[in-house]
């Protein structure tokens, strides 16, 4: 079989993985790739390229930033690359029908969940804020319905409970460049027969609302070591400690700890050399990284030697 000629859209390092991949891979033609604008990133808001426009630079490929894809002049400029099918990986936009009759063979996307489970912007960080034990990541055919199409094949895996959403984005991200590797040509050569979602057991991974990352000390302790871990690529977990806001990055959950009588929700209950133990409404959490208002991250060894707590403190 000759070389399939495809146009890549895709914007984060989670996309950028699958585009260096395909570029390895004999089996496929880079012809174009399709990215998000240069946007301000980092603590000095500098304008930067994306991950995955730096890759394709430095591979020569031709580079597309519009700010839809979505127009007669754009899909007047991707008709011209004479592409035979599409692969997305975390583009960013809403593929119109006119844009994905371009390609002949349709166009496929790596969604990072285990579809119909998580359909939507945030599959990772639900899967860990939901305390899910299973993940993955699926290929699916693209339709006009957000996440709806048919999956082509899938990638589970195992998520232990201090796991969180970089470790987890960083193994999915690996599988997802494997699904194009190996399945993508499958169904482009006719050898793989896709599989519809059942629509029943679709559950909707919508956008992290920062108002979420409010720790409700009143839960859980295993539901706020689950919200800390899901919420590891930001916003990132916290709570409020003397008025001021105090990220919690690392925790465990201690179900069975026995909490003094009468010990409210958020009370310290423990202070050991490398921990701090805070009552929940079911458990303790033990908070073992942080990082204070305008300083860097750090263990709970270090923030206790700037910052002191005794048992019967509160954080809010």
């Amino acid at each position: 079989m000759s070389k399939v000629r495809i146009l890549f859209l895709g914007t984060p390092e989670f996309a950028a993985e699958s585009l260096r991949v395909l570029l390895a891979d004999d089996h496929f033609e880079v012809a174009g790739v399709v990215t998000q604008p240069d946007r301000p990133a980092g603590r000095k808001m500098r304008t930067q390229p994306s991950a995955v426009k730096q890759v394709a630079e430095a591979a020569g490929l031709r580079v597309f930033s519009p700010s839809t894809v979505n127009t007669p002049e754009f899909r007047a400029e991707v008709a011209a690359l004479k592409c035979e099918a599409g692969a997305v990986v975390a583009f960013g936009q809403i593929l119109g029908q006119k844009f994905l009759d371009l390609f002949p063979h349709g166009c496929v996307n790596v969604h990072g969940s285990l579809l119909p489970r998580w359909r939507g912007a945030a599959p990772i960080q639900r899967a860990l804020m939901a305390g899910d034990a299973e993940t993955g990541v699926a290929l699916q055919v693209v339709v006009r319905k957000l996440d709806a199409g048919d999956v082509l094949g899938v990638r589970r895996v195992a998520v232990p409970e201090d796991m969180n959403a970089l470790e987890l984005h960083d193994r999915l991200m690996v599988l997802g460049a494997e699904l194009l590797h190996i399945e993508f040509m499958d169904w482009l050569r006719g050898n793989l027969v896709p599989l519809a979602q059942d629509e029943r057991a679709v559950t909707l991974a919508s956008k992290i609302d920062k108002a979420e990352a409010r720790i409700e000390w009143a839960g859980p302790a295993r539901r706020i070591h689950d919200l800390v871990r899901g919420l590891a690529m930001g916003p990132f977990a916290y709570c409020v400690r003397d008025g001021q806001p105090l990220k919690i990055h690392r925790t465990q959950p201690l179900e069975a700890y026995p909490l003094p009588e009468g010990a409210l929700p958020g009370t310290v209950v423990g202070v050991e050399a490398e921990r701090v133990l805070l009552a929940c409404s079911q458990g303790a959490l033990a908070v073992l990284d942080v990082q204070p208002e305008s300083r860097t991250r750090q263990t709970v060894a270090s923030y206790l030697r700037g910052y002191p707590v005794r048992v019967g403190d509160r954080f809010e």
